[in-house]
C-alpha cells in the first residue's frame, strides 16, 4: 500500500505553531493549489483546493520561520483523515496532509518584509536537512550547499578557476 502526496500552492495565511504538552512542535497551515484541469467553463479561470497541512517537530518549526502568507511552498507528505466531535457533539472528519517535507516552491521575493535568507529549492525534513542552502538548524561550517561536497574550511579556497572563453574545451 503506498500513502503518498506532493502538492505545491500558495499559504492562505501565516503558519500557526502550536506545542503539544509534551512540548513537541507542531504547525498548522493552509495552501491554495490549482487545478491543472477543467475550470469554470463560463469565466475560464481554475479551480482552487484548499488543503490543510500539519507539520511536526523540526520541518514544523522550519515552517513557522521561514514561511509566511502567500508564499509558494511544496509539501510531500501523506493524506491523513481525522475524525473528532464538534461543540454540538456532532462527529466531524477532516482529511489533511501530513507533512514529511517542505520545500521552498519559489526565490525570496524582492522586499519581503521576513529577514529569513535561504536558496530556492532548500528543504528540511524532520531528521536531516535534504538539499539547498538555507535552514540546517546548526551553525554547521560543513553544510552542503546543494547536496554537494562540503564547504572547504578555509572560504577563501577554492576550486574553481577562470575559462577562456575561446578555448572551445567545454567541461560538457
Amino acid at each position: 500500500m503506498l500513502n503518498h502526496i506532493v502538492l505545491m500552492g500558495r499559504l492562505t495565511r501565516d503558519p500557526e505553531l502550536r506545542r503539544t504538552s509534551a512540548g513537541i512542535a507542531v504547525t498548522s497551515f493552509r495552501i491554495a493549489v490549482d487545478r491543472d484541469f477543467g475550470g469554470n467553463r463560463e469565466t475560464g479561470e481554475k479551480e482552487t483546493d484548499y488543503i490543510d497541512v500539519v507539520a511536526w517537530r523540526q520541518t514544523g518549526e522550519f515552517v513557522n520561520k521561514y514561511f509566511s502568507k502567500g508564499r509558494m511552498v511544496v509539501v510531500s507528505g501523506r493524506l491523513q483523515m481525522r475524525s473528532w466531535n464538534d461543540k454540538d457533539g456532532n462527529k466531524r472528519t477532516t482529511a489533511e496532509v501530513v507533512a514529511d517535507n517542505v520545500y521552498f516552491g519559489d526565490s525570496k521575493r524582492d522586499g519581503d518584509s521576513n529577514g529569513s535568507s535561504y536558496a530556492g529549492g532548500t528543504s528540511y525534513a524532520g531528521g536531516g536537512y535534504s538539499g539547498g542552502s538555507g535552514y540546517n538548524g546548526s551553525n554547521n561550517s560543513n553544510a552542503r550547499p546543494y547536496g554537494g561536497a562540503p564547504a572547504p574550511a578555509d572560504s577563501s579556497v577554492s576550486d574553481f578557476g577562470t575559462m577562456d572563453e575561446n578555448d572551445g574545451d567545454l567541461p560538457f
